[in-house]
């Protein structure tokens, strides 16, 4: 089913979801179970599953010398929420990259999605290789976000790259896209981001994911603007709970968002990470609950594969 649908069939009422990133190469994927299995409880109607980019690797080769190789240590996306699809009857979004893959890959991936009876995808750009002091498209791949969604609508459309096909069976994917309360990192202001934000509607998504952010206000700030700039779709708010001391200093750095002075000063007032883990599982909640109050459609959590922290803040909030 659709996350629109989802929503749709909610009347109002806020649905819990969540996003996990594979297991690395040679892990369990048990792991992965152990982690959802606790939020089972919370009925999440779907669950995102990250795509990660290729990176470069150097094998020892003896005598001093490297050996430079390009890989992926997080394959597995399609396979996981095939999986995951399969054990617990729940809907999954696979994202989609444009860094790292080229048109063709993902049409593939799509058509794989289709068959599976994978209704929703997320489409985004991608980060940067590590590498890269800036966003490099890879050759014959999308450049941008929008030119992604794109792709994905002429498919629900039944255009794929080298055919138009007169065919009874074509996909319908509900296609997510990113926005950003404190606007992209790479964007020169909010308002241009919309604009940014609303190309990619006008191209075909269907609903919004936000970015983690830390103060309510910038999200009910974003969303008033993108309503006032004519976006319509649902715009589902991303929590991040903080854990530990360094996410002080490297969330915003990563991601260029500012986090409230009262946040900072307890975590400051921790004397360990657990204390600092207690203090981002009681902001979370209070976030969760005002956001929740507010109506939003989906409280969605960044849980990066770990979940008591968020089982702990969707027991006070569901």
């Amino acid at each position: 089913m659709k996350v629109t649908q989802h929503i749709e069939d909610a009347k109002g009422e806020t649905l819990f979801s969540f996003e996990i990133i594979p297991p690395q190469k040679g892990k369990s994927i048990q792991e992965l179970y152990d982690n959802i299995d606790p939020l089972m409880e919370f009925k999440p109607p779907f669950i995102d599953v990250t795509t990660s980019r290729e990176e470069y690797i150097y094998i020892d080769k003896g005598n001093g010398l490297l050996d430079k190789k390009l890989t992926r240590m997080r394959p597995g996306t399609l396979g996981i929420c095939a999986s995951i699809k399969h054990k617990y009857n729940v809907d999954t979004v696979p994202h989609l990259l444009c860094g790292g893959f080229t048109k063709e890959e993902t049409e593939y991936m799509l058509v794989d999605c289709h068959y599976l009876g994978i209704d929703n995808v997320m489409a985004l750009r991608g980060d940067a290789m590590k590498h890269e002091q800036s966003f490099v498209p890879k050759e014959g791949g999308n450049d941008f976000a929008v030119d992604l969604v794109k792709q994905i609508n002429q498919l629900n459309c039944g255009k794929y790259l080298h055919d138009v096909m007169d065919i009874d069976n074509k996909a319908n994917f509900c296609i997510g896209v990113a926005g950003y309360p404190e606007k992209h990192l790479e964007s020169p202001s909010l308002i241009s981001d919309l604009k940014r934000l609303k190309e990619k509607v006008d191209a075909g998504a269907d609903y919004v994911v936000t970015q983690m952010f830390f103060d309510n206000a910038k999200y009910f700030e974003f969303v008033a603007k993108a309503r006032e700039m004519g976006i319509t779709v649902p715009i589902i708010p991303g929590i991040k709970p903080i854990a530990v001391q360094r996410h002080l200093q490297v969330l915003p750095q990563i991601f260029r968002i500012d986090l409230p002075e009262d946040l900072i000063h307890a975590v400051d007032q921790c004397k360990n990470n657990a204390d600092i883990r207690q203090v981002g599982i009681e902001w979370a909640i209070q976030q969760s609950l005002e956001l929740k109050a507010a109506g939003v459609p989906v409280l969605h959590y960044y849980s990066m594969g770990k979940s008591e922290n968020i089982r702990q803040i969707a027991s006070k909030v569901f």
